[in-house]
């Protein structure tokens, strides 16, 4: 048998039957781990949207209580039933049921299935992938999706939504890193000059992509990454070129989509649903190769925000109201 700590230190949201929704550092044993091959030492985890939702009682991303959130963790392992991923292998997992309905990367240990945990990829450490984390991989996923649609750089303008963001600040870097011409959307204005340093070419404000327009505008954009949904959606699906697509993985401004078939049947254009929650696990492990090697986006220290258990709590708020500014990662290890 392994040689587990007793006890451990955990970020836990919980709401009891018969009581009030609460949150906080606690401490957790072994025996409050879900059923799993794989039992992880957590270094690194990262603070992502679904995370914020998941600490908020009105969160709606929950689906069991007591629960560790975090969608995202890395570090080594300290027992396992499996050969491939023995006792000392560095590894990282994100997605699946990973903090909403088991317990996940805010906690000094993780037990998951065998299923849902990889190997690092050489030229990874668990910082370096938590930096990148949950929405560098989401971006990841919808730059190399809209690539396989057909575009390709010198195509025209890319327009990313919510370029402040962990996934859109990620994205402006992988697609200007890939020769493409990046138009950068966001409300902060602050945000500017280290978006153009990792790589947008121009900018538009919040309300250039918000608020009602005609069923077809004119149409400008030769491809698009939109992280933001109800407000920054029905915008981008207008103002497509004949034949683009939009690579949609975000709802930060809900979840409502008020459209008309027109930029579909007059345009052909396509809407392409980033769901990385639920990628097979081979292709999983082929987008972190990838994220290592050459979709590995540059300038992440830029906008990188170290917190820890201790100081988690304001960093999942910010999130959910709209505050975040790059990426913060949780130092999990004391």
């Amino acid at each position: 048998m392994p040689d587990l700590p007793s006890a451990f230190r955990a970020y836990v949201v919980d709401r009891p039957t018969d009581g009030e929704f609460h949150r906080g550092v606690t401490t957790l044993t072994p025996a409050d781990l879900p059923p799993g091959e794989i039992t992880i030492r957590v270094d690194w985890s990262g603070v992502n949207f679904k995370d914020g939702l998941a600490a908020r009682e009105d969160g709606r991303v929950a689906r069991a209580y007591p629960l560790v959130p975090g969608i995202d963790l890395a570090g080594s392992v300290i027992d396992s039933d499996v050969p491939e991923l023995p006792a000392g292998a560095s590894v990282l997992a994100n997605g699946y049921d990973i903090g909403t309905s088991r317990h996940g990367g805010y906690a000094e240990l993780a037990r998951l299935p065998a299923g849902w945990v990889m190997p690092m990829p050489p030229g990874l450490d668990a910082r370096t992938a938590m930096a990148i984390g949950t929405a560098g991989f989401t971006a990841a996923m919808s730059v190399d999706a809209l690539e396989r649609h057909g575009l390709e750089p010198g195509a025209g303008p890319v327009l990313v939504t919510g370029a402040s963001g962990g996934v859109g600040s990620a994205a402006v870097a992988l697609l200007a890193a890939r020769g493409h011409e990046v138009w950068a959307a966001t409300g902060k204005p602050g945000e500017h000059d280290r978006l153009r340093e990792l790589g947008a070419s121009a900018f538009l404000g919040r309300d250039e992509v918000s608020g009602p327009g005609r069923p077809l505008d004119k149409a400008r954009w030769a491809g698009a990454v939109d992280t933001v949904g109800a407000a920054t959606l029905p915008y981008v699906l207008r103002t497509l070129r004949i034949g683009a697509a939009v690579a949609s993985s975000g709802n930060t401004s809900g979840a409502e989509l008020e459209t008309t078939v027109f930029p579909f049947i007059l345009r052909g254009v396509s809407l392409l649903g980033m769901d990385s929650a639920n990628m097979a696990i081979d292709a999983r492990r082929t987008m972190w190769a990838r994220l290592a090697g050459d979709l590995a986006p540059r300038g992440l220290e830029g906008a990188l925000t170290e917190v820890d258990l201790d100081t988690l709590e304001p960093a999942l708020d910010a999130i959910v109201e709209g505050r975040a500014r790059g990426r913060w990662i949780v130092r999990v290890a004391g």
